[in-house]
Formats: structure tokens, sequence, C-alpha cells
């Protein structure tokens, strides 16, 4: 089947071309630089199924171009969703398949490892070293063990993060619209309201998908609401977070840091080299002066193993749709809605 595979790197093509060999699959992928978006649709011409990603935007005027150039299949290669009209997709008659899960130890050790070097500030430690300034004063962190953790979403992530931050000791908190009594009684998590996870924990690291519901969910009121001296770490999608909240709250000193691998406008920006350019953001340029603001661009997922997974799986949902078998992949507008009533 030809796919036009939009906003790839060199991984992708490895991945891809990996996968479509050892799997059998022999598609025929093109490998597009270029976003998917209203204006970059046409260059799909021609190809029966696109694979898009995270920064895409595939509004209804995009689906459209992409329907009248002959696709009828639109794979994405990430787990979330929100960037796909999904209602005009049903309109237009194209499916949308996902890769509901690459990896979710990727991404947990990665919201641990921001953890870990903002606490100990490893980052500001290996800047100061390349100098040849060995002095400690600044670098003062605190042990985990003994420390409490808040997870708010408790999915195949941030299951895996309680299993590790179990592991150093710590007490875990967790909010979920839908409590794993499981996971519970395993590791002794304990589901509270987002009012006492805010005011317990030393530590918050947020798991859920980014919806209407959970649109600047970590705004100002439960930036006041943490404990003083709080790390929060994002690993989700970056509307999650108010930005604007989020840096009157470093200004104040009242949260002690955040780890950021997603920005709420990092389309254009994440996943491109503007090193010989002026960063026009300037929400994210203010956060990127913060000692305590560790920033890394959307890198979360990005293992081998990880990689591998989200290319399999992606060709198995386009050879699924070629051979007329059922989707079990499909992501449907009508389900999605039903899922965030509940």
């Amino acid at each position: 089947m030809n796919v036009a595979m939009f906003d790839t790197h060199r991984y992708d093509r490895d991945s891809f071309e990996a996968a479509n060999r050892d799997g059998g699959f022999a598609h025929a992928i093109t490998f597009l630089e270029p976003r998917l978006t209203r204006d970059t649709a046409a260059l799909a011409r021609g190809h029966a199924a696109v694979c898009s990603f995270v920064n895409d935007h595939l509004d209804a005027a995009t689906l459209s171009t992409l329907q009248e150039g002959g696709t009828r299949l639109v794979a994405l290669r990430s787990a979330g969703y929100n960037h796909v009209d999904l209602a005009a997709a049903s309109r237009l008659g194209l499916p949308v398949v996902r890769v509901p899960e690459y990896s979710p130890y990727a991404v947990a050790e990665h919201a641990v490892a921001l953890v870990l070097c903002l606490n100990r500030k490893l980052h500001r430690a290996h800047a100061r070293v390349r100098e040849w300034n060995f002095s400690l004063e600044g670098l003062v962190g605190f042990d985990l063990h003994g420390k409490t953790v808040g997870l708010i979403g408790t999915g195949r992530i941030g299951q895996v993060a309680a299993r590790i931050f179990r592991g150093f000791g710590c007490r875990v908190l967790a909010f979920d619209a839908r409590p794993n009594d499981a996971l519970a009684a395993e590791l002794g998590v304990r589901y509270v309201q987002l009012p006492e996870l805010y005011r317990e924990s030393d530590v918050i690291s947020l798991h859920v998908p980014l919806t209407p519901a959970t649109r600047h969910l970590v705004g100002s009121e439960a930036l006041v609401a943490m404990k003083r001296g709080a790390l929060l770490v994002n690993t989700g999608r970056g509307a999650l977070i108010d930005s604007l909240a989020l840096i009157d709250a470093l200004k104040h000193g009242h949260l002690g840091g955040a780890g950021l691998d997603v920005y709420e406008e990092e389309e254009g920006v994440f996943f491109h080299d503007l090193s010989n350019q002026v960063l026009q953001d300037d929400t994210l340029a203010r956060l990127l002066t913060f000692p305590n603001v560790l920033v890394t661009s959307h890198q979360a997922f990005l293992t081998r193993e990880a990689l591998a997974n989200i290319a399999r799986v992606t060709l198995e949902n386009v050879a699924a749709f070629e051979r007329g078998l059922p989707l079990v992949n499909e992501v449907r507008a009508e389900a999605v809605l039903e899922a965030h009533q509940v």
C-alpha cells in the first residue's frame, strides 16, 4: 500500500524501513519532511494512506484535501489523537488508526529521569564542570526515599511510573477518573482527589491525555494549591499546563522546579534545529531562563524499543486496512465523546 509519511526524521526512516522489511509488509512508503497541514496535504496525492505524528494538524480542511487526493486511511504513529478532527474524518469516510501503546517504560522512565535531574541539579552541575567550576554551592537536592509522589493518571504509563517511584521508596498518591484497584492493592498506591494530591506531594507527574476537560488542568489554582517547593513533571501533552501560570509560580518561588518534555505551543519548534535563529516564542524563552526548569523536546518516547513498536503497529494497522480486516486500533469520534463524558 502506498503510504505518505509526514514530519519524518532519520530515526523514523530507519525504524519504518526495518519494520517494513523485517515484517514482510512491502508497503511503498514516501518519507516527507514537512508537517502535515492544510498547506502540505496535497503532497499526499496518489497515496492511499497517510502517516502523521503529534505536531501535524489534521483539521477538516487538511482531511478534505487528503480525501480528494485519494487518501483512504489516516494512520497515526502516536497514541494521542487530539490533533485530528475525528468528526470531520468520520464525515469524509476516513478511518483513523493509532498506536495505543508503544512503550510505557520509555515515557515513565523519562519522567523519572527529569525528576532526578531536577532534584540533584545534574543539568547545572554538568554545565559547571565543563567550565572547570567544581563548586557544590546551590546543588543541594533531597532524598526521594520517603517522599510523596503524586501521579495524575494511572494508565499504562502512570502504572510504570508508580512502580519505579515505589522502588525508590516513595509514598505514591494517585488521581484517576477510573481508579485501578489492583494497582492500589499491589503497590499500596492511594487514590485521592486532586486537592489532597497537590497538598501532600513533593513530586507531581502528569500522565493523562489532552481533552477539553484536561486542558490547563494545572493552572494558577492548582499551582497555588501545591506544596511549596514541589517538583512538577509533564511528559503527557503540553496544554495540560497553563504556561503563563507556571511562569508566575516559578517567579514567586512557590514551585521548586518543572521538568517539561512537552509544551503547549511546541508545534513548529520541537523536533527542529533552531540554533541559528531567534526563538520567537517569548513564553518558552522565559521558561528556559529559569535554572530550576528542565525542558526536553518531546523525546520521552525516543527509545529503540518504542520506535520499533511504533513502526510495527503502524504498518500492521495499514496492512489490516488493505486486507479488509477489523481495525482494532481505530479511533472513532463517537467513542471518544462517550469516554470524555464519563
